[in-house]
Formats: C-alpha cells, sequence, structure tokens
C-alpha cells in the first residue's frame, strides 16, 4: 500500500531517485505523454514503496527493458517516509501513474475523484500479521487487549487490520493501534514491546523471521491466503490513474500496460532467484535481509502475482466490503469506473499470452 515509509539505507534511496520527486512537480498533462525523442511518450510513476517485493513489477519491467520495448518511458520514482504518497501525488497531478492498491480507487470516488486502475498485478495484499511469541495471537479473534502495529494510521494496513478484526466480531474499542512505520522501525516495535504485532511485508517479514522476534500469525501474502482470511481474492498492486488523463493519453496507457503485463508473464515463467538476479542489488540485499533471505521470502509469496495483469473475479467487491466495513466508504461506489480490463486483455491478445485469470465482471 502507498503510504509506507521506505525503510532502506541512504544509498538506496540515491539509488530509487529514478525520478526525483522534485523533478514531478507541476501539471503533468499535456507534456508526459506527447513528449520524449522519437514520438516516445514519457510516463512519471510513483510507487508506493518502490523497493518492497508487493511492488517489485515496476522496477522490474525497466530492468528488463520492457518500457522501452514497448515504446514508453516510465520515470519511476519512490514515495519518501513523510512525503506526499503516490496515490496523492497522482491524484493531485504531480505523476500520471501511481504503483499503488486498487482499494484507492473506491476512496477516491467516495470523495467525488474519478480514478481507474489500469493493470492489476497482484491478488492479495502482500502483508502478513507477524506477532510475537507470548502475544498468544493465532487469528484476529486474539487482538481484543493488543497493540497492533500498522505502517501509518489511515494506511492499507490500518484498514486491513481493522478489516481482520470486524470479521471476528472484535471492535476498534477493543484494541489499540499505532503506526510503527516498515523494516528497522517495525522490527524495533516489536523487540521493544511496544507492539504485539505488526502488519508489514517482505522483505521486513523475512527479517522479523531471522531475528526470531516474531512470526507470522495471518497470511495476506498470497492470493490463497488473502481469500481464506477476507473471504475473497484482494486486489493491491496496481496501477492507477485519473480517468480524465487515461481518457486524453490511450495510447501511452497502452504502452505502459503492454510492458507490466509483459512483465507478470515473466514473472509467472522465471524463479524467484531469476527475479532477484534482475532487481537493483540495494533491493535484495540490505540492512534487512540477505540475498537469500529475499530469493526465500520470494518463493515464498511469489503466489501473490497475477499472471495476467487482469482484475480477478470478485476482487472488487471484496474491496469495496473491506472499505465499507472498517467506515472509509459509506455510500455508493459504480464498481465499473473503479478498473478496467480493456489495457489488460488487449496487451494479452497482441502479444499471445495465454490468461488463467477470471476476470472481473463490470460489477466486481
Amino acid at each position: 500500500m502507498s503510504r509506507r515509509p521506505v525503510a532502506v539505507a541512504a544509498s538506496l534511496l540515491t539509488v530509487l531517485t529514478l525520478g526525483a520527486v522534485s523533478a514531478c512537480s507541476g501539471s503533468s498533462g499535456s507534456t508526459t505523454a506527447s513528449g520524449g525523442s522519437g514520438g516516445t511518450p514519457t510516463v512519471k510513476m510513483m510507487v508506493g514503496g518502490i523497493d518492497k517485493q508487493i511492488y517489485l513489477p515496476y522496477q522490474l519491467a525497466k530492468s528488463l527493458g520492457y518500457y522501452k520495448k514497448y515504446g514508453v518511458d516510465v520515470q519511476l520514482s519512490t514515495e519518501q517516509d513523510g512525503g506526499v504518497g503516490a496515490e496523492a501525488a497522482m491524484a493531485s497531478g504531480q505523476v500520471d501513474m501511481a504503483g499503488a492498491w486498487y482499494n484507492h480507487t473506491i476512496e477516491f470516488q467516495a470523495k467525488g475523484k474519478n480514478v481507474e486502475d489500469v493493470v492489476q498485478l497482484s491478488g492479495a495484499p502482500g502483508e502478513r500479521e507477524m506477532c510475537t511469541t507470548k502475544s498468544g495471537i493465532h487469528s484476529a479473534a486474539d487482538f481484543k487487549g493488543k497493540t497492533l502495529g500498522v505502517t501509518d494510521l489511515g494506511s492499507g494496513t490500518d484498514t486491513l487490520t481493522q478489516f481482520l478484526a470486524a470479521k471476528k466480531d472484535v471492535k476498534t474499542s477493543q484494541y489499540h493501534r499505532i503506526g510503527v512505520g516498515a523494516g528497522s522501525t517495525a522490527i524495533a516495535a516489536l523487540q521493544n514491546g511496544k507492539v504485539d504485532c505488526v502488519m508489514t511485508t517482505q522483505p521486513t517479514v523475512a527479517a522479523i523471521q531471522k531475528k526470531g522476534v516474531g512470526a507470522s500469525a495471518i497470511d495476506l501474502a498470497t492470493t490463497d491466503g488473502a481469500t481464506a482470511a477476507m473471504g475473497g481474492a484482494f486486489p493491491a498492486a496496481s496501477v492507477l490513474a485519473r480517468t480524465e488523463w487515461v481518457d486524453s493519453h490511450k495510447d501511452a496507457v497502452q504502452k505502459v500496460v503492454n510492458a507490466l503485463v509483459a512483465t507478470m508473464h515473466w514473472i509467472n515463467t522465471h524463479s524467484a532467484a531469476d527475479i532477484a538476479n534482475k532487481l537493483p542489488a540495494a533491493f535484495v540485499s540490505n540492512q534487512l535481509v540477505t540475498k537469500a533471505d529475499y530469493i526465500a521470502a520470494l518463493d515464498q509469496d511469489k503466489g501473490q502475482f497475477l499472471p495476467d495483469g487482469l482484475m480477478p473475479a470478485g476482487g472488487p467487491k471484496t474491496s469495496l466490503a473491506t472499505e465499507k466495513l472498517v467506515g472509509n466508504v459509506k455510500g455508493a461506489v459504480d464498481l465499473s469506473k473503479t478498473f478496467t480490463n480493456d489495457f489488460a486483455i488487449q496487451a494479452n491478445k497482441t502479444e499471445g499470452f495465454k490468461t488463467t485469470t477470471t476476470p472481473a465482471g463490470p460489477n466486481g
């Protein structure tokens, strides 16, 4: 989910400045998809934590040379700790696209803003509820009286935490939530007894397990795990853009989706080690994990990634149910305006890829 601080060393932040946030300021309407040499459209995309495994396809597409292959110059950037969130930067026009969770489209519509998901990369949040042994937590039913760490209050991990509790009839007044960030700060919160659990992603999960400070109590890291815990596939990592921008830049959008659909097929047909070898060294080996740890973690959670970029059937309805249960959305939502499979269908057709995901209909 976007709004999560990137827990990496300063050197990594240098690597990640693929498209500096400062360069993303101002309107990105007519100057982006019409710019670039030789008529190649330029698209600015901010990712909600580009070094996280749940968001690896965006950088992998660049590493594989797929953006260039499909004729688009994608300038990647990552949201910074304390800075504007990827989805907010997109909604305000600072960037054209956001690498963020699908559920933001529902939240935006509830606020009267038209944002849509143009390609779906995962069918699960990629998160795990990591709890200390002494917490005694084995499911959300055990949340009563506990302190639970989330990336930040109001973030996706916060929404998921409340949803899991509500599913087990545990009220928000019966447990406490605090923001602990990700990476080293989340680990420290567990180590210091500040929280009983943290909801987090790889590679933080692997680091917690390696240090012996916590174990996975709830699996939301794979499509099967999310379906079991949430009652259906939960579409997470995706590409979001303002509907107005999509409608006026369809060629550029199609090229971005072509590149990412090709990347998803590549992920589906290659090993975790192959994937790690294509990513920047600082992503897979840093102060949190070794490369071997990263590969083992990816091998464990690789099932979150969808092979064809299609929104899975039932996914939008699960996401909407989550938003309503925690009170983020109270009015009517037209799910047909929150996502489209059109670009992904065309991408698969153009490349002759076989699709395996049962796509969602207009109403989710």
